[in-house]
């Protein structure tokens, strides 16, 4: 439990670049890299030569309130979007980079959370991955910059253009869960004025809470994008900003439409059209081939049309989703 003496828990400020570092990097534990944390760049062996690379980064205000989440939390969902990413590729995340950018008045014991819940993130979702170097640097707003790493185990990886018609359309993970949890967020952990106010989880039922840690905690199923490239997947990607919108980015990549099956769903259909951040995987696959664990069929591919979307047959024109240039202003306060 943190303690509330400002002298067991000094500031970034008051400590300095080395203690800090010297702190965190303690986190983590012993480097697996040929390179690891403290040089100016990690070496990392790369079978085959070719490295899968993704960058991401989460800000406070339009990403994360700091009132919502700690430490521990915050790092655990800055590792999980960035191993989403890597998966979403058909590759095996290998490590991360992280970048922090933090005001000098924050505690010693959010950066060590923040390291704790990165090193936890990807012990239990991408065992073998671990962060192996970064940067920190003041600022008035906290950031968290992650690049993921990744190899490619199946040999190949895997775009969102390969999609063609008669393809199966499959998802793993869930669809509309963080989504929930956001709304929650906003509906019940805010006082009157608009301000965000720390979660009472004794105010939330079973569901509830799920939810909201489906927000705050993803656990994006990064073993099955290996898995997918290796079923031999013609297409995917990560749904991070709903499936609505992440569905006609990957038809329109590859020249299709795409028709969902609105009864595979769940049983809230415009949540889980609209919603995003549950990091699910969203894969085509040839009409004979085996679906590996953790996908369900939720659709198929057709020929291209006016619409890149559809639903049971009808077109999808809702723009859902999240965009950060379009969304950040009603999402202030």
């Amino acid at each position: 439990m943190t303690s509330s003496d400002p002298h067991d828990d000094p500031s970034i400020g008051e400590l300095g670049e080395a203690q800090v570092l010297q702190a965190v990097l303690a986190r983590f534990g012993p480097s697996s890299a040929e390179l690891g944390p403290g040089d100016d760049a990690a070496v990392i062996a790369a079978p085959g030569g070719r490295i899968v690379a993704s960058v991401d980064t989460l800000v406070h205000g339009p990403d994360f309130r700091l009132a919502w989440t700690d430490g521990r939390d915050l790092g655990w969902k800055a590792a999980a979007v960035n191993l989403a990413d890597i998966a979403a590729m058909g590759a095996r995340p290998t490590a991360l980079l992280v970048a922090l950018t933090v005001p000098d008045a924050t505690r010693l014991s959010m950066l060590t959370g923040i390291a704790d819940g990165l090193r936890s993130a990807c012990e239990a979702l991408a065992p073998g991955c671990a962060v192996e170097g970064g940067d920190l640097t003041v600022s008035d707003t906290l950031t968290i910059a992650v690049t993921a790493l990744g190899v490619l185990d199946a040999g190949r990886f895997v775009t969102r253009a390969g999609a063609r018609p008669g393809d199966v359309l499959a998802l793993a993970g869930d669809l509309g869960r963080a989504a929930t949890g956001l709304r929650l967020l906003f509906t019940r952990f805010r006082d009157h004025t608009g301000t965000p106010v720390p979660v009472d989880r004794g105010l939330l039922d079973a569901d509830e809470a799920a939810a909201v840690d489906a927000q705050l905690r993803p656990h994006p199923p990064i073993a099955a994008g290996v898995a997918a490239a290796r079923a031999g997947a013609v297409a995917m990607m990560d749904v991070s900003d709903g499936l609505g919108l992440d569905a006609s980015r990957l038809a329109a990549a590859s020249g299709v439409t795409l028709d969902l099956d609105p009864t595979t769903l769940g049983p809230d259909v415009p949540t889980a059209l609209a919603g995003g951040e549950d990091h699910a995987l969203l894969a085509a696959f040839g009409p004979s081939a085996a679906l590996p664990d953790g996908f369900r069929p939720i659709g198929r591919v057709l020929p291209g049309g006016p619409y890149p979307l559809t639903v049971a047959g009808t077109p999808y024109t809702e723009r859902g989703g999240w965009d950060p240039y379009q969304d950040w202003d009603s999402a202030r306060g």
